[in-house]
């Protein structure tokens, strides 16, 4: 593909996203330093947090490694894909101005209130997101701990815009949209304005989103904004102290294990399959759908009645 030249606004933009990026790190590795020297003062900085949070930056180079594979074939790509079919499909071209940048950031945010549903209530979306969800603990290195093929599913969910918008425009919204998430990963923060609570994802929503009591499952996707969740009926106050991690938590912070360990019991769900029905719902049932043999194993160890429960 031949390189296009930039237009000056495509220049400035470029260049407002890298300054304001770096300031934007420069404040994450300040709440990281802030959330490790409050935990040597308060004498809470134990190995099980240390190692926890080696593990979430040691399975960085692995995501790294199978992001560019997905990319190099080119299947979820926005530029490889997204490039054709803004270029030949497009319903609208959106040009490049203020408002396109601003109507891309709405939009991004909106279809990853969606994806991040989709990664909660659908099985093999879940196998790589439950990743994420695996720390004990929520804090800066945490935030950063993504499944082996997140990025294949980000790419692939955000392909439609690329019918209005420039492949490159969608990316933008959707590393803003990953960047701003870095910072709500935290229990430093407790709450900011009541406006800025209702209006946006802050660090006290995003606790929420993290632990796994009972009231707190499946709540609070929002990336930026929080009210795609209280629109859609999937918003919960942090009202009581947060219980971090999944229902069945890992045994090992071994990188590996994290990293695989959702398509590990993915690969067992499908073992249990007895047809090709059962098969399909492991795919994309929720992650709490058990198939009839798993049924009847639960019934048997319990001495009950099966009764689904999603988790």
């Amino acid at each position: 593909m031949e390189s296009e030249q930039l237009t000056p606004f495509q220049t400035q933009v470029y260049q407002i996203y890298d300054a304001y990026g770096l300031y934007f790190l420069a404040f994450i590795l300040a709440i990281g330093a802030w959330e490790i020297v409050s935990r040597i003062y308060r004498r809470r900085l134990s190995w099980h947090y240390v190692l926890d949070s080696i593990s979430s930056i040691a399975t960085l180079p692995l995501i790294a490694v199978m992001a560019y594979l997905a990319t190099l074939i080119g299947i979820g790509s926005i530029y490889s894909v997204g490039n054709v079919i803004y270029g030949q499909y497009a319903i609208y071209q959106v040009g490049w101005s203020i408002g396109s940048v601003l109507l891309v950031l709405l939009a991004t945010d909106f279809w990853y209130y969606w994806e991040h549903r989709a990664f909660h209530r659908i099985n093999v979306m879940w196998a790589t997101h439950t990743v994420h969800h695996s720390s004990d603990y929520i804090n800066i290195p945490m935030a950063y701990r993504f499944g082996p093929l997140d990025s294949f599913f980000t790419g692939l969910v955000h392909l439609p815009l690329t019918l209005f918008f420039d492949p490159a425009l969608v990316l933008i919204g959707i590393i803003a949209n990953q960047i701003y998430q870095a910072w709500i990963h935290t229990e430093k923060i407790k709450k900011m304005p009541a406006w800025f609570e209702f209006l946006f994802s802050t660090p006290s929503h995003h606790r929420v989103h993290h632990g796994r009591n009972e009231q707190y499952i499946d709540k609070n996707y929002g990336g930026c904004l929080i009210v795609w969740d209280r629109i859609f009926g999937t918003f919960e106050p942090e009202d009581e102290p947060v219980e971090y991690g999944i229902t069945k938590p890992l045994k090992s912070q071994d990188p590996v294990s994290v990293l695989f360990h959702g398509f590990w019991r993915f690969g067992v769900k499908l073992t249990t399959a007895r047809s090709a029905g059962e098969i399909l719902y492991c795919f994309i049932k929720p992650p709490g759908w058990q198939t009839s043999l798993e049924r009847e194993r639960h019934a048997g160890l319990e001495g009950l009645p099966y009764l689904e429960k999603t988790i």
